[in-house]
């Protein structure tokens, strides 16, 4: 988890005589001027020296000559230093694997301890030799606050050069979405942005939004989507709707303000096809926050430890890219495989667990399921999700919803067909099917001339179809009765035409409905009938 006064630490370490602290980021400069400031309120001496330029200006004697370079002798000197002083080591974590210099900085800790002096290195990444760990503090830097990046871009605003066309709001999205970036990389963002536009305006968040897509692709377990669902683009779900509008404005100042809490994530269980993967995308687009992909083939490595480290890291993106939407696609498959894979998956379950509920940055978990069987009960419980919700098949008016949806996305006008007529004969199917049924239908009028899609096409193509709540009506019902349990909350309102129980056999096309043999009539002991 990130310090957010991780600044403080520093100081309370320092005052605590750790001999040596390492910083993790990629901001350097940052760091230093962080530092700076931590000697000046302390009163203390702040010595650098680089691989490359040797020991600082501002730490050798005026009198000494040109400055050795290589890290042995720069401890060198660094021991030489005055008590009461952090000593900045920069580039060291490229070379403290070499046994010298690694013996080195471990002698140089056990004397820090005794004059008040601390070793600071800064680095991007922390691969700590065993020897050091337990002379080492760790403490990574945080990304920039929302402050500090409004104050980076005031500095960038203060050339009267620059056309100023967003509102106080405007400016706060445009903040929000450089969340996650560095000082650097939120400036070059905001300074792209009024290069492309010749003028700073709300076309600004997009941009800084590909900077941030940019970051992703250095992850391969995470796929940034592009999403285009809106709520009028997904058929039903009413109450799932209504639930995402209360909280549209969740990552705002004003909702902080209010002390609101961030929404923590939603699992979304129910029957294939019905929707799950459609809202994680409408989920983002009603937020307007980027929609990440947490992808569990690339997490599973063979090789041991790997796949926990991959987890990690991508969890990590995650929060420097919030606020966001982390969506867990399918995650009972991520878990089905027990014992079978040598423990990798409990671990990496773990590490998700343990990181839904500790995590404080914005990241807003979207988990999707089919099969509820494969899912440990602490994963549904309150604390790492706020809501639980079950897709169910959808009913009359949903289904009439869905065809009206997906035959405007093909240019058809709906009111040239009978909706409900569509939406009666669609009894038991859920969205996927009906959007396939309408292809079908689709292409057949493609391959009779181009002729005008009818009504009687897309019913034709539905009783073609063989649902899933007709071939896997047992596992449909165990999913349902998990609802009807109260193991979760319908995404849906209630209709007593369909979400009461599965398709009656009136709805299911002729066609496919099973024949059920005639029960022959038992024998008595005789041999005759009873």
């Amino acid at each position: 988890m990130l310090d957010s006064n991780w600044k403080n630490h520093v100081e309370e370490m320092f005052m605590a005589r750790a001999p040596l602290i390492v910083i993790e980021t990629m901001e350097e400069e940052r760091a230093m001027a962080a530092l700076r400031q931590i000697c000046q309120n302390l009163a203390i001496k702040l010595n650098t020296c680089d691989l490359v330029e040797g020991m600082g200006k501002e730490s050798r004697p005026a009198s000494a000559g040109m400055p050795a370079k290589d890290p042995l002798s720069l401890l060198g000197e660094i021991n030489k230093s005055s008590a009461d002083a952090i000593d900045v080591l920069n580039g060291f974590h490229e070379v403290w694997n070499n046994p010298q210099v690694k013996r080195c900085l471990r002698n140089t800790a056990q004397r820090n301890i005794f004059i008040r002096k601390s070793m600071v290195v800064i680095c991007p990444f922390v691969d700590l030799p065993r020897e050091l760990e337990d002379v080492a503090v760790v403490i990574q830097m945080p990304l920039p606050t929302p402050q500090e990046l409004n104050e980076e871009l005031t500095n960038l605003l203060r050339n009267p050069e620059i056309q100023i066309a967003i509102d106080k709001l405007g400016r706060e999205r445009l903040i929000q979405s450089a969340a996650g970036l560095t000082a650097a990389q939120a400036q070059r963002a905001f300074a792209r942005a009024i290069i492309k536009e010749g003028i700073l305006d709300d076309h600004a968040v997009a941009i800084v939004l590909q900077e941030k897509k940019r970051i992703i692709q250095a992850s391969k377990a995470l796929e940034f989507v592009d999403f285009s669902e809106t709520p009028e683009t997904v058929g039903g779900l009413i109450l799932l709707k209504q639930w995402l509008e209360l909280r549209r404005r969740a990552f705002t100042q004003d909702a902080r303000d209010f002390k609101l809490p961030t929404p923590k994530g939603i699992a979304l269980i129910g029957i294939p096809g019905a929707g799950k993967s459609l809202t994680a995308k409408m989920v983002a687009s009603m937020w307007q926050v980027p929609l990440l992909r947490l992808d569990f083939g690339s997490i599973f490595d063979s090789l041991v430890g790997a796949s926990e480290a991959a987890v990690r890291k991508a969890l990590r993106i995650a929060e420097v890219i919030s606020p966001c939407i982390l969506w867990i696609d399918e995650i009972d498959k991520a878990f089905s495989q027990g014992d079978h894979d040598g423990g990798t998956s409990k671990r990496v379950f773990g590490t998700i667990l343990t990181w839904m509920q500790e995590k404080t940055a914005p990241c807003f978990v979207v988990a999707t399921a089919n099969n509820i069987a494969n899912l440990p009960p602490e994963l549904l419980r309150k604390g790492r999700f706020d809501e639980v919700f079950f897709i169910d098949l959808p009913n009359q008016a949903e289904r009439k919803e869905i065809f009206s949806v997906h035959l405007k996305k093909r240019g058809e006008k709906t009111n040239s067909f009978n909706l409900d007529l569509l939406a009666e004969t669609a009894n038991g199917y859920v969205g996927a099917e009906i959007e396939s049924a309408i292809n079908d239908a689709r292409w057949l009028v493609y391959n009779q001339a181009k002729r005008e899609l009818k009504t009687a096409d897309i019913v034709n193509a539905i009783r073609a179809t063989v649902p899933l709540s007709v071939s896997e009506q047992e596992k449909i019902e165990k999913l349902r009765q998990w609802l009807r349990d109260g193991r979760a909350r319908a995404a849906s309102a209630a209709d007593d035409s369909v979400n009461s129980n599965l398709p009656a056999e009136s709805s299911v096309p002729i066609a496919i409905r099973p024949k059920v043999p005639t029960p022959k009539k038992p024998r008595n002991s005789s041999g005759g009938s009873p």
